[in-house]
């Protein structure tokens, strides 16, 4: 098995993918310097480097099946205008608003011919 190229998340998003995948910043897309503060984007770029490190090492097409089917999806969403930086910019964080989440009441998640999940 051959080590990765790139030790960490952070290591890889630093030297390869910011350098290498560079778009004009602010509208369509967006950008936060402090994208380690975004769960969902630590999600997608781990996502994204794991697969790099993998498809990196498949000859012919196994960089090719990485723009198709990784990067290509995931752009557009990590730097989209709803995506997870949507209320930042390259020079300013903001915090992401986090959703109200309430607890279901006792026995929802019960299946039982009168529960809501029976239906399901």
């Amino acid at each position: 098995m051959t080590d990765p190229v790139y030790a960490t998340v952070e290591e890889w998003v630093t030297d390869r993918f910011v350098p290498m995948y560079r778009r004009t910043l602010g509208g369509e897309f967006r950008w936060c310097a402090q994208w380690w503060k975004h769960a969902e984007a630590i999600s997608r770029l781990t996502a994204l480097w794991h697969a790099w490190e993998a498809l990196r090492l498949e000859a012919g097409t196994g960089m090719g099946v990485w723009y198709r089917d990784h990067l290509d999806h995931q752009l557009p969403i990590l730097l989209g205008p709803r995506g997870p930086f949507y209320q930042c910019s390259e020079d300013e964080h903001l915090e992401p608003h986090l959703a109200t989440v309430e607890p279901a009441p006792p026995g929802w998640w019960v299946v039982s011919d009168a529960s809501p999940l029976a239906t399901q």
